[in-house]
């Protein structure tokens, strides 16, 4: 059965991000070169092929919220983790591209 994924849209996801009492984790799917270019703050890096060997550092009872350069790696990883079993995991429309467009918060985190 096929089950639709859960977006958000980047303003929302600013001010879910603003709002520190909710409990949610950025994963960023992008291979690390892109990662090191530029994210968004907070959000940790975990390239897409790596999420069925690291699922294990993803916790089920926290908002995932999953991003990449345009939001579609990151909506066949929503997809992917939805198959396994979590129910609590968006997809940033529109992806990194979305978010700069309007002029929201890019870092260069450090690789790791």
């Amino acid at each position: 059965m096929h089950r639709s994924i859960k977006e958000l849209e980047a303003p929302e996801l600013a001010q879910r991000l603003d709002d520190q009492s909710e409990d949610i984790r950025v994963i960023d799917v992008r291979e690390m070169n892109e990662f090191t270019a530029g994210s968004m703050p907070g959000a940790k890096a975990m390239p897409m092929a790596s999420i069925p060997v690291r699922m294990d550092e993803l916790q089920q009872d926290k908002d995932l919220i999953i991003v990449c350069r345009s939001g579609a790696r990151s909506a066949q990883v929503c997809m992917f983790l939805q198959q396994q079993g979590f129910d609590k995991v968006f997809n940033l429309r529109g992806g990194l591209m979305s978010w700069a467009r309007l002029g929201l918060p890019i870092e260069q985190p450090q690789a790791v």
